[in-house]
């Protein structure tokens, strides 16, 4: 991995991740790093705190390179790769852009090693997990490659069927979103109740880290974990009645597949389209 050249092709939030994965587990070397994209103050960002290359040509930057990420927004895919010109025969292609299928990715760049992942944002702080499948044609040298490359962010899952790219998307790659959401809510209701701000944030965020471990280390199911904690008649069954009333497994279980849906369409659109709803960085 030191001799191989990486080029990011959008140098957004999951880039810089995956960059300074790179750089920290010394995976690759800065000089052989390079982030292409438009707004040269990002470049420039991303240069002074990692030491790599920058470009603001797509083409030059991928041309040279032994993988390139893709890493732009999905609805900007289709204008990127008409502009990616000249990638390496031998070269590896790894998307992590949402909704985008190996075929879509394989039939605009007109070539046949493509990597397709859904990384998610905790790979920023290397503890996320990334689901990832490749093209037959993929080599066992590249895939070992990606191995790499995006153990960099955490842990990484490989499956054969590509079906499961969309799936991951709505339930890990999304999945943050729900967290922070939870967590927020948590800490607004501790607030309402009384408590300052700081203390209802230390008491939240414990209990999530505190309860997402032992979940891990105790290898039960959570309904069994849920049922030690719920007294009957106790303050644990009283709030769950409150959340199973107001439809809450039913509530999370339609988001993740409203985000499922979308995943799929954003592998159809046309391009141009921008969904003002999107505020993803990937």
């Amino acid at each position: 991995m030191l001799k191989k050249k990486i080029a990011f092709i959008g140098p957004g939030v999951m880039a810089e991740a995956m960059i300074s994965g790179l750089s920290r587990q010394k995976l690759a070397k800065p000089e052989n790093i390079t982030a292409s994209g438009p707004r040269e103050e990002r470049l420039k960002e991303l240069e002074g705190r990692y030491g790599i290359k920058t470009a603001t040509d797509n083409a030059i930057a991928a041309s040279h390179a032994n993988v390139v990420v893709l890493s732009v927004k999905p609805q900007r895919l289709s204008e990127v790769m008409k502009g990616l010109k000249g990638i390496r025969p031998d070269a590896l292609v790894l998307s992590i852009v949402a909704g985008a299928s190996i075929r879509k990715i394989g039939t605009g760049l007109k070539h046949k090693a493509v990597v397709r992942s859904m990384p998610n944002t905790p790979g920023q702080i290397g503890e996320g997990i990334t689901v990832w499948t490749s093209s037959k044609e993929a080599t066992e040298e590249q895939r070992q490659m990606t191995r790499a490359i995006l153990g960099a962010l955490g842990e990484e899952v490989f499956v054969e069927d590509e079906s499961y790219l969309d799936m991951a998307t709505a339930l890990s790659g999304t999945g943050p979103a729900y967290v922070f959401l939870f967590t927020e809510a948590l800490i607004d209701a501790g607030v309402h109740m009384g408590f300052p701000r700081r203390i209802a944030e230390q008491l939240v965020l414990q209990t999530i880290k505190g309860s997402a471990s032992f979940y891990h280390q105790a290898g039960r199911h959570p309904a069994t974990l849920r049922n030690q904690v719920t007294s009957p008649g106790g303050t644990s069954a009283e709030a769950l009645y409150y959340l199973e009333k107001a439809g809450f497994r039913t509530a999370i279980s339609r988001a993740v597949w409203a985000a499922y849906q979308r995943s799929l369409e954003l592998g159809k659109e046309k391009p141009g389209h921008i969904d003002p709803h999107d505020e993803t960085e990937k």
